[in-house]
């Protein structure tokens, strides 16, 4: 409100969206901005699921304002975009490289009045490789607007990233407000949040999680949601679960945005139910009342439990339960999880509550031509995954028992002799390629 410059950091759920939204349009209504007058404030956000509910949450806030207000994502038509910027969006809700691509060629794009630039998710923006993008965006934009830098975890690249957006102290034209960087004090996980964990043999993984589904499926008003490493994983989950009669809802990088979006809605809108997503959905999304959230595959480190996890027990009295599967030898990883100040109770595994389904669940994969090409691209991925994961000294495919892995998604691995099927090895870390294979290196 006082113009100047803010280095935030925030747990997630903690309402970073509406702290910086409210002031945000108050300085609009204030300014009394026109459509004439262009856009006064860029919010920028790393997805697009993230960009279109920051808007929704905008649109409500803004029901009494004169202001215009509109959005700008990929996998949208980009004229009609252009079309609107002319006209003139008062707040702007961007990704990255859509709001570069208008500010290259939307010529009618009146963005010389910009008061305020508002960047949230700036890690998340970071790990998709936004940043030569967002370098050519601070270029364009006028230089004496204030800039708002929201990070869910403060890295080395983060501050670089910051020193970028900002300036160096002798550069800089406003003065830099931090607001809650460096707050040792601070637990990266709200007080309503029960952690825990299950060790669980690779084999049983798949049968553990179908019984949790089907439990929780006789609950009332229960949402739950599962992450999975790869696209494909999810596919083929949400393929045999809703096969074998429990509904489930799938989001994934490789879906078309219009079909991610109306997931997205119609799960938030859901009292209860199940979503199997990647990482797409870990950062940013406030899906309402979610109960539990499970971590099928692992986290690629601490900040990405953190924002796996976020997705429940949101707001200042919000509840919820987290659940994280792990390997016997992937046990190392609670260590770094202390590390980062996060607790976790361990859940004693019981085989004998496990239904004995495998044979079943073999059979059925086998028999169906479509699940057991799934399968087939599921197993493939999750190898990729984890043998891609940044902790190598926990996470290595080499560590794996891929016999016991393949049987986790339900396919029987033949003999080949005189070698290795899957042809992963040190010096071939994403092993066999084969000329029809389509596998998809991207997590989410």
């Amino acid at each position: 409100m006082l113009g100047s410059d803010v280095l935030g950091s925030a747990r997630t759920g903690s309402g970073k969206t509406l702290a910086f939204l409210i002031p945000a349009i108050e300085l609009l209504h204030k300014a009394r901005f026109t459509p004439r007058n262009g856009t006064g404030v860029i919010v920028v956000c790393p997805t697009r699921e993230l960009a279109m509910q920051t808007h929704n949450v905008a649109k409500e806030l803004m029901k009494h304002h004169s202001q215009t207000l509109g959005y700008v994502i990929g996998g949208t038509n980009m004229r009609s975009e252009a079309n609107q910027l002319v006209e003139g969006i008062n707040l702007l809700v961007a990704t990255p490289g859509r709001l570069l691509d208008h500010l290259r060629s939307t010529g009618g794009f009146n963005y010389k009045g910009l008061q305020c630039l508002i960047i949230d998710e700036a890690d998340r923006i970071l790990e998709q490789n936004f940043e030569e993008d967002m370098k050519q965006i601070f270029k364009r934009l006028p230089r004496d607007r204030q800039t708002v830098l929201f990070s869910a975890t403060q890295t080395k690249r983060v501050e670089d990233f910051a020193n970028l957006t900002f300036g160096k102290n002798e550069e800089r034209q406003r003065k830099l407000v931090y607001v809650g960087v460096d707050d040792s004090e601070l637990k990266p996980t709200v007080e309503g949040l029960q952690q825990g964990y299950c060790v669980i043999p690779s084999e049983e993984r798949l049968l553990v999680l179908y019984a949790f589904l089907r439990r929780m499926r006789l609950k009332q008003k229960v949402k739950v949601m599962v992450f999975f490493s790869s696209c494909s994983s999810v596919k083929f989950h949400a393929e045999l679960l809703n096969f074998l009669g429990i509904e489930c809802y799938d989001i994934h990088g490789q879906l078309k945005q219009q079909k991610r979006t109306s997931t997205f809605f119609r799960f938030s809108k859901e009292e209860k139910g199940i979503l199997l997503c990647t990482n797409v959905a870990a950062r940013g999304l406030d899906i309402p009342d979610v109960d539990y959230i499970v971590q099928f595959d692992p986290p690629d480190d601490p900040k990405d439990y953190i924002h796996r996890v976020g997705r429940t027990a949101r707001g200042d009295k919000g509840k919820g339960r987290a659940l994280l599967f792990l390997l016997p030898e992937e046990m190392k990883l609670l260590i770094y999880l202390r590390a980062s100040n996060i607790s976790l109770t361990e859940h004693k595994f019981n085989g004998k509550h496990v239904p004995k389904l495998q044979p079943q669940l073999e059979k059925i994969v086998a028999e169906n031509y479509f699940l057991k090409q799934s399968a087939k691209e599921a197993y493939r991925s999750y190898l990729l995954a984890y043998n891609s994961h940044s902790m190598k000294d926990i996470f290595g495919v080499h560590h794996l028992d891929l016999k016991k892995s393949s049987a986790s998604k339900h396919r029987k691995m033949r003999k080949v002799d005189g070698g290795k099927r899957h042809g992963i090895s040190p010096s071939n870390p994403y092993g066999r390629r084969g000329g029809d294979d389509r596998r998809q290196f991207v997590r989410f």
